[in-house]
């Protein structure tokens, strides 16, 4: 059975740039005082770290459609990242049951020397699917794609164009128990996604869970039976999406 737990998840980089003349008086602020907890602080080797989530703690069931709202740098992106196993948690835990499908970025586990075939296939064995499947699946990308002779030349004599239209064909192929997706991945010329849009559906439709980050109320309401307001790195507010969006709202005008 599919499920998401994620537990007191702190991740954090480090700002190797943090001593730079440009940043030097933001970071020298944001580390002065205790009264403000802000998202900068020193580790053991005296690096500035960038806090990107803190103490982050939800679970996901069967049937729930969770998005994620904020403003840019609230931590969205990072928390997708973390549930595809993208990043690895300082401090918590994430665990995911179920077959994982994430909808990120284009390029994410393509190989830029193998052909559009052969990167098929790769994802194929990757899951863990038989020769069988692993033909169905071609067979539906090279048809959606449409890159005709290209699909048997390696990915790095593509234009944009064509690489996203193997990427977005094979993440849409295999249906995952979990999906994890960010709304600027359905980004494109309208064309594109008006082709791709009863593939979107269908993933969606099919997963157990989703997970989506959205700047659009729309989509939230669309899709979504559950809400987390992300702000500054940390859970503001979780909630129904009738409870979470008036709130996000007023506070974001």
């Amino acid at each position: 059975m599919a499920g998401v737990e994620v537990t007191n998840l702190s991740i954090s980089f480090p700002l190797y740039h943090g001593d730079a003349r440009s940043l030097k008086k933001t970071v020298k602020s944001k580390l002065g005082g205790r009264s403000s907890p802000g998202r900068f602080a020193r580790d053991e080797r005296n690096r500035v770290m960038v806090q990107a989530l803190t103490d982050v703690t939800f679970a996901l069931q069967p049937g729930e459609r969770l998005g994620l709202v904020g403003r840019n740098g609230a931590g969205k992106t990072t928390l997708l990242r973390a549930l595809g196993g993208i990043y690895e948690p300082v401090e918590g835990r994430v665990r995911v049951s179920g077959r994982i499908g994430t909808l990120l970025d284009t390029s994410l586990g393509m190989d830029s020397e193998l052909t559009g075939r052969e990167n098929i296939r790769l994802r194929g064995l990757f899951f863990g699917l038989s020769d069988a499947a692993i033909r169905e699946i071609e067979a539906d990308v090279e048809a959606f794609a449409d890159l005709g002779a290209f699909m048997d030349l390696p990915l790095k004599t593509y234009s944009s164009g064509m690489s996203l239209r193997l990427a977005f064909g094979l993440a849409t192929a295999i249906l995952p128990e979990v999906l994890v997706m960010d709304e600027w991945f359905m980004a494109g010329d309208a064309a594109f996604m008006q082709r791709a849009a009863s593939r979107i559906a269908g993933l969606v439709e099919g997963a157990e869970i989703l997970v989506i980050s959205s700047h659009l109320p729309s989509i939230i309401e669309k899709w979504c039976t559950r809400v987390i307001w992300m702000d500054q790195g940390r859970v503001r507010m979780d909630g129904t999406p009738q409870d979470v969006l008036p709130a996000y709202l007023h506070a974001a005008n």
